[in-house]
């Protein structure tokens, strides 16, 4: 193939990818519309329901044990399915706030993110914070209000509370008819037409059969909906004159956002969101390697591991890297250049996902995620490019508030913990210490669910039963020293407070804030951190 037309092709199929996380609070219906969206691309024939907990259909984004037993997702999921001559990677996330972590990590990996509020509760802790991950990098949002077909909270009252809290403009795309047993539909704003909602569809339906009620004025309207039509003309009015008309620009730079009501257990206003991803979302984006920015259609082949999953085939007891592809194009067997260690590696057997399905990858350009088997070499923030010496921004870890010693009930287990711990560690699962006095393994967490988990997969994963006491322990902070002699001083005098991470940085951990503040005002040359970024080994400061 001729260079011209190998770059024309590059193009054409980075245009045509769109790369997204779905964000919210915890039973805001997230997962949901995960396998609605999936539903509607044809990556599945039924939708899955993770309430459904008896049952052997669980929700396709849901591939662990424990989220199915529990019901809930405890680590992020990607899909890759194709839609409308697009190729959509779709990144499912932990609700969870106790899996924040993994959350922001995705987040670094995506162009755009479709936040789901739930009508009855409007906006809620978890989806602050997401949103504030969002805004650092001016992340696209479309906004999805879901579960109309419940007793909510009044439409208008709902976008100010959006406006107000979440600081960004909403720019209404369709409205509701009514709510709960009386739901009948939305109005879109758009096209001028009224989409009558149909209760209970648990496969989707050919769009054309869906009723279509074209123009407000309409006197069908009246007919249908004597009681609500009167309200609907009312606030459709309002909207229009009183509303900040969609912009796209804005939305691009992540200060407005397009609202969406529906209901996705019963597949409505999910078609819309698909088609609103693919008309307004971006195209993969340029990103910032540190001496330069790599624009996603050069020949030149970069990328980044945002996640590291262990286990995800027990029979072969695997590790997987999750890699977003920031340029170039993937071929398999090619070569590529490890930045953080300086060595060459060989991507074979690379493969794309649905969920824990997997598929060999013949073909990948920037915007896809693809997995790539780790055997110990790869760690969450590692740069892999076609030679060039690049470091794409790294993803934080940030210090953990609960703390647990673990130890094996049967000793002759304590090189399968430590073995798990080291996995489960590096994959972000939850984050590992070993203190440098007594070489104990200690565990930290933002979450007690965390610790829940781990000890569940430590469990089923790794066949050890663990025992978890409570370390006196109330915040940890990474080091950086100014000169070797400050650090032998205070590595001296504080032996019993220090540990070290999965990356062999150096941490101190205090036993209250008072001890952290004291320790802080005597060494002042000393850095001490709340964060790091994945992969950075922390020296001097």
């Amino acid at each position: 193939m001729n260079q011209a037309r190998y770059s024309l092709e590059l193009v054409r199929d980075v245009a045509r990818r769109r790369t997204f996380a779905i964000i919210s609070h915890p039973d805001a219906g997230k997962t949901t519309l995960t396998e609605k969206l999936l539903l509607y691309g044809g990556a599945i024939q039924m939708a899955g329901t993770v309430k459904a907990r008896k049952s052997s259909r669980h929700a396709t984004s849901d591939w662990m044990e424990v989220e199915k037993q529990r019901g809930i997702s405890v680590t992020s999921s990607v899909m890759q399915f194709d839609y409308a001559d697009h190729t959509i990677n779709l990144l499912d996330t932990p609700g969870h706030q106790d899996f924040s972590e993994d959350t922001y990590r995705v987040l670094t990996a995506v162009d755009a993110a479709v936040m789901v509020i739930d009508a009855a509760k409007g906006v809620e802790e978890q989806t602050i914070k997401l949103l504030d991950v969002c805004r650092l990098r001016a992340t696209p949002i479309i906004t999805f209000v879901n579960k109309m077909d419940r007793e909510v909270r009044e439409p208008l009252a709902l976008l100010e509370e959006i406006e107000s809290v979440l600081r960004i403009d909403c720019a209404p795309i369709s409205w509701p008819i009514g709510m709960g047993k009386r739901f009948r539909g939305v109005f879109d704003l758009r096209h001028d037409r009224l989409l009558r909602f149909t209760a209970g569809e648990e496969r989707i339906g050919d769009p054309e059969d869906s009723e279509l009620i074209e123009g407000l004025s309409n006197p069908r309207l009246d007919l249908l909906f004597p009681d609500e039509v009167a309200a609907l003309r009312h606030d459709v009015d309002l909207i229009r004159h009183a509303s900040t008309p969609f912009d796209l620009r804005e939305f691009l730079a992540g200060r407005q956002s397009p609202v969406f009501f529906g209901s996705g257990i019963n597949n409505f206003g999910v078609q819309e969101i698909l088609q609103a991803l693919i008309e307004w979302a971006p195209p993969p984006l340029p990103r910032d390697a540190g001496t330069r920015i790599v624009q996603p259609a050069e020949a030149q082949f970069t990328g980044f591991v945002f996640k590291i999953q262990a286990n995800m085939d027990p029979k072969h007891r695997d590790r997987i890297a999750f890699f977003r592809v920031c340029s170039g194009r993937y071929r398999p067997a090619m070569k590529v250049e490890h930045q953080r260690i300086g060595r060459e590696m060989k991507l074979g057997n690379v493969m794309t996902f649905m969920a824990n399905e997997r598929v060999a990858s013949q073909d990948a350009v920037a915007g896809d995620i693809i997995g790539i088997h780790n055997h110990g070499l790869l760690q969450i923030g590692d740069t892999l490019s076609e030679g060039e010496a690049l470091s794409f921004k790294g993803i934080p870890y940030f210090a953990p508030e609960l703390f647990r010693i673990a130890r094996p009930r049967d000793p002759f287990k304590a090189k399968q913990l430590q073995k798990g711990l080291q996995e489960l560690g590096e994959e972000g699962a939850i984050q590992v210490f070993e203190r440098v006095h007594g070489n104990t393994l200690l565990l930290g967490a933002v979450g007690q669910l965390q610790f829940e988990v781990v000890a569940d997969r430590l469990a089923r994963e790794y066949k050890v039963d663990a025992i978890y006491d409570t370390a006196a322990i109330s915040t940890a902070r990474w080091l950086t020293y100014p000169d070797e002699a400050t650090r032998r001083n205070f590595e001296k005098e504080h032996t019993a407070s220090l540990a070290t991470d999965v990356d062999g940085n150096p941490v101190y951990l205090a036993t209250n804030k008072y001890n952290l503040q004291v320790t802080m005002e005597r060494w002042t040359k000393v850095g001490f951190h709340t964060t790091r970024e994945h992969g950075q080994r922390l020296e001097h400061a």
